[in-house]
């Protein structure tokens, strides 16, 4: 007998499918997403569809135009701004807590992610490189050992992937990480919390550049 998918497993996979074909670029801002060719791609129903779009549009990934067309969501200055508010203020925060807290378990993680990004970055392997690094800033959070502060970011961490992923500048990024994680294996807060705050505000300057151009505002 065949097996048959519960409805809502089939929905959180083309949720799934869909977030990450906007991250990497594949459905790029202001593409329209029409349910009936969706659900043919993905070999579903378009109830699963209808419900994941639902879904992209909590996340903040996609909008509605009008009641009959969705398309994927242009990122302002603001939002981007915004964001990276949000993000100094708990990945900073964050930083320092896994300092007091990071196990040599935890250490040893992020090291092999820091293997796994240079490899990547050598190889120009922008979407392995995108989800090693949102793994490695999800394993900072984690070594905090603060359950609210993952609930914090947790609604806004597919979009601050979706930024991280315009952000080409990967050999600074790994310079950055790499010192970071130096900065959190000290042990010393306040060290870990200084490398943090000039990660978030250099890759929201970099973002910035990428998305909109030198000329755009940083304030």
């Amino acid at each position: 007998m065949t097996k048959i998918e519960p409805l809502g497993a089939v929905r959180e996979r083309v949720l799934a499918t869909l977030r990450q074909d906007i991250i990497a670029g594949r459905l790029r801002p202001g593409d329209r997403l029409v349910e009936r060719e969706l659900a043919d791609r993905l070999g579903v129903s378009r109830v699963p569809v209808r419900e994941a779009i639902r879904g992209l549009v909590a996340e903040g990934f996609v909008h509605f135009e009008t009641p009959r067309r969705t398309v994927v969501r242009r990122l302002t200055p603001n939002d981007v701004k915004e964001l990276f508010e949000l993000r100094e203020a708990l990945e900073v925060y964050a930083a320092g807590l896994a300092a007091a807290r990071a196990t040599p378990q935890d250490l040893a993680e992020v090291q092999e992610l820091l293997d796994q990004a240079a490899a990547a970055t050598e190889a120009a392997d922008a979407e392995t490189i995108t989800d090693v690094n949102s793994r490695l800033h999800d394993s900072i959070v984690a070594m905090a050992r603060n359950s609210l502060l993952i609930e914090a970011l947790e609604p806004v961490a597919g979009r601050l992937r979706w930024l991280t992923r315009r952000n080409e500048e990967w050999g600074q990024l790994l310079v950055e990480h790499r010192e970071l994680y130096e900065a959190i294996a000290s042990g010393d807060p306040e060290r870990a919390r200084t490398h943090a705050l000039t990660h978030v505000r250099t890759n929201y300057e970099s973002t910035v550049r990428q998305l909109f151009g030198d000329s755009a505002e940083l304030t």
